[in-house]
């Protein structure tokens, strides 16, 4: 889910529970606290959503130590290339 996807949604839980809460015939004090819960809870899940996909989506041990080759996209500069590339200004 993109950024604004979630900003948008979040935006209408909100005030979904803000309209509630003011049908309930709640207090201000009330309403406000409610809206704040609801946007903590919100801000948490999509937190531990997002964490569990970059968990989920990270390289699994052996992959992550096998060494690259240059056909694997490894980079292949040697060390004493101290010629200067680009322009000087």
């Amino acid at each position: 889910m993109t950024l604004p996807k979630f900003v948008f949604g979040m935006a209408m839980v909100i005030a979904v529970v803000a309209l509630w809460s003011y049908m309930d015939a709640a207090g201000w004090g009330t309403i406000l606290l409610r809206a704040v819960i609801c946007a903590v809870v919100l801000q948490v899940g999509y937190f531990l959503v997002v964490l569990a996909m970059v968990l989920r989506a990270g390289p699994k041990p052996a992959e992550a130590a096998k060494p690259k080759t240059a056909t694997e996209g490894a980079a292949t500069v040697p060390a004493d290339d101290m010629t200067p590339k680009g322009s000087a200004h």
